[in-house]
């Protein structure tokens, strides 16, 4: 999802902005210190974590274990839309394939539509108006109708009584999380056969505030999304993902695929997740025979113009058509549609596997908004397929509607202001199902730092991370601010800046440790090997600590779980003949590497290169310690450089401005001059 907005390069002021700091505090923070340090190295293992360790599905390769599992949840759906009534009328059946080692005794269903209704939780988020949620109106288990209204204790006949729990009832079917209690539990290894039958209302209006928060525009354009009753995710971490649907923080969903059904008047176009299995029962000839031309190259063809509306123009002929998709392997399905959209479609073509469609529905008056959509989405796709790997889906469609920018597997409901964010999405969370209602900076955060990196590819230039890590200490020690590892669900009104802008800043400055391009090489084996899974962000940090070589669990740690900065300085600087000797000062809890950039005066004697520098050019040298000067709890460390007799003529500590620092001003030194 984008947020309107943290578009990538405007991330960081926004950010800065967003807790300011007075320069009184700069004062205080870097004045009043413990005068030691206790440097934590290691990474917290919460119960969760060790129960998957201990179990052999996880462990610090950060690897699927060898008994890694997951549950399948294969989807049948036919859902019916009524214009007049702006509803939706469905019937679908679930195979649920228990992976586990373990029977289940229950199974949690997600109704986020619930989230419309008025008397359930949410957080900042507004309904465009409020209706009756998912009225859910038939579950049958294997066959056994379920239960819908149960009483807690029912009598028996001869005065005895039943508990509910001995019984195939439903409970919290009208809240965003219910629950089937089942009679007879699913074994491990085994599989179970629901059906459901349910409908909703979309809702529409001017008063929605959030993303899928209003999801018609009236009578004439359709968007909807999470409208259909899902299995909640089922892990080896956690079991059942109860955390209610409250509005921003977003996805956690099986993997499986859909078959799906969308009957809608004739004249009606509609796209989806999925590949369309009877184009020749919707569509035109005329469009059929346009459509077959799209990967003949990149140019963008009008499938159905504006002036091609209703039955027979827009679509085949008759009162109502039926839409069939079929999508595998994906973890949603979102679908839109309106009855006078324009049709246009372009391609992209993938490395290593050839040329796809992108198609793109849009409103006639609404045009504009999508005159750079197709190539905006095309450089997306080819570039994050080389970066990260291959685009895993045979399409992607971007839709026009209320939601401007929100992701959905080979769906985006977006136009080019989002398009390169959400068409980034497809790596996280639709190929690499991450738990972004929890962690959502494994998806949103992951996806502004990959944006800064697709936008300058765009305009012909490396990617500069440079200032954006320091930026963070700007912000470092608010009490508004949440931890990473806090709840994503919960993080109210700090959602934005723990789930979109932090994790840039963390990416920056591990980058500036072992470089931006290490750091893209381990991110692009972690998504190979985690492709189609549910890695934990424990998954993520184990596994970069192997493909970078490095054991940095002290920089999750002051990242991840904690809201601490560097705050370096340059202390003083004092020279004896050929030795300078600078103190480097760090006020903040969080270490870092010892990075000096060391310049000289232009003429005299030859430089000395040290084994730790590396020359920059012929009068400056960028000179490096690691991070374990700090272990033993110092802050002041003694920079020793011994380049010769040449003089120097400036310091600066973190000279490409990755560690986070309130106050960069006393990062300089020059002789004679303030720090």
């Amino acid at each position: 999802m984008l947020r309107r907005l943290i578009l990538v390069l405007i991330v960081i002021p926004l950010c800065l902005t967003a807790v300011p700091l007075a320069p009184a505090q700069d004062t205080v923070r870097n004045s009043i210190e413990y005068p030691t340090r206790s440097i934590r190295r290691d990474v917290p293992l919460t119960d969760s974590i060790r129960r998957a360790m201990a179990a052999g599905t996880r462990g610090f390769t950060g690897k699927p274990g060898a008994n890694y599992w997951q549950l399948k949840t294969d989807y049948t759906i036919e859902v019916r839309l009524l214009p007049e009534t702006q509803t939706l009328h469905g019937k679908e059946t679930i195979v649920l394939q228990n992976n586990s080692p373990g029977e289940l005794k229950e199974i949690v269903l997600r109704l986020d539509h619930n989230i419309f209704r008025g008397l359930v939780p949410r957080g900042y988020s507004v309904p465009a108006e409020n209706t009756e949620g998912m009225e859910i109106t038939r579950i049958t288990v294997d066959g056994a109708e379920v239960d819908l209204a149960p009483r807690s204790v029912q009598q028996r006949r001869g005065g005895g009584s039943q508990s509910q729990e001995s019984r195939l009832t439903a409970s919290g079917l009208d809240q965003t999380v219910g629950q089937i209690n089942l009679a007879n539990p699913i074994p491990a290894k085994s599989r179970a056969e629901l059906e459901i039958e349910w409908h909703t209302k979309l809702p529409g209006g001017p008063n929605g505030r959030g993303h899928r928060m209003t999801q018609r525009w009236d009578d004439r354009l359709f968007q909807p999304t999470q409208w259909f009753p899902r299995i909640a995710k089922y892990d080896d971490l956690r079991g059942w993902d109860t955390d209610p649907y409250l509005g921003p923080a977003e996805f956690h969903n099986n993997f499986g695929r859909f078959d799906v059904k969308i009957d809608v008047p004739a004249g009606w176009i509609v796209t989806g997740t999925g590949v369309l299995q009877n184009p020749e029962e919707v569509y035109t000839a005329k469009a059929r025979e346009r459509l077959a031309k799209v990967l003949e190259s990149d140019s963008e063809l009008t499938i159905v113009g504006p002036d091609e509306v209703g039955p027979g123009e827009s679509t085949a002929e008759g009162s109502k058509l039926v839409w069939h998709f079929v999508a595998d392997n994906v973890n949603d399905f979102a679908w839109a549609t309106a009855r006078d959209f324009v049709f246009k479609a372009t391609r992209a073509t993938i490395p290593g596997k050839g040329p796809i469609p992108i198609y793109m529905v849009h409103l006639p008056e609404r045009a504009r908004f999508f005159e750079n959509a197709g190539e905006l989405t095309r450089h997306a796709l080819e570039f994050y397929s080389g970066l990260w790997a291959p685009y895993p889906f045979p399409q992607l469609t971007l839709q026009d509607g209320p939601s401007a920018g929100m992701e959905y597997p080979m769906v985006i409901n977006s136009n080019q202001g989002a398009a390169d964010h959400e068409t980034a999405h497809q790596w996280w969370p639709m190929m690499v199902g991450n738990n972004e209602r929890r962690y959502g900076w494994m998806d949103e955060g992951f996806n502004q730092y990959m944006n800064i990196l697709s936008r300058a590819h765009r305009t012909g230039q490396e990617p500069n991370l440079d200032g954006v890590g320091q930026a963070y200490g700007n912000i470092s020690g608010s009490e508004d601010e949440a931890p990473m590892m806090w709840n994503a669900n919960w993080a109210g009104p700090g959602y934005g800046f723990q789930t979109y802008g932090k994790t840039p800043m963390m990416l920056s400055m591990l980058g500036g440790i072992v470089g931006d391009k290490e750091v893209q090489r381990a991110m692009s084996e972690y998504t190979h090997v985690w492709a189609f899974k549910h890695p934990s962000p424990w998954d993520y940090m184990f596994f970069m600590d192997n493909a970078l070589g490095q054991d940095l669990g002290w920089f999750w740690y002051y990242w991840l779980f904690t809201t601490e900065a560097v705050d370096g300085s340059i202390k003083s600087v004092s020279t004896q003949g050929n030795r300078t000797i600078v103190t480097v000062h760090q006020a903040g809890q969080m270490p870092s590497p010892v990075v000096l950039k060391v310049e000289f005066e232009p003429g005299g004697p030859a430089i000395r290169p040290m084994k730790n520098s590396k020359m920059i050019d012929d009068h400056s040298a960028e000179v490096t310690w690691p991070v374990d000067v700090w272990f033993d709890g110092r802050r002041d460390f003694e920079a020793v450089l011994e380049f010769g007799s040449r003089k120097i003529r400036k310091v600066t500590f973190d000279p490409h401005r990755r560690f986070p620092d309130g106050d960069p001003k006393d990062n300089e030194w020059t002789p004679g001059g303030e720090q």
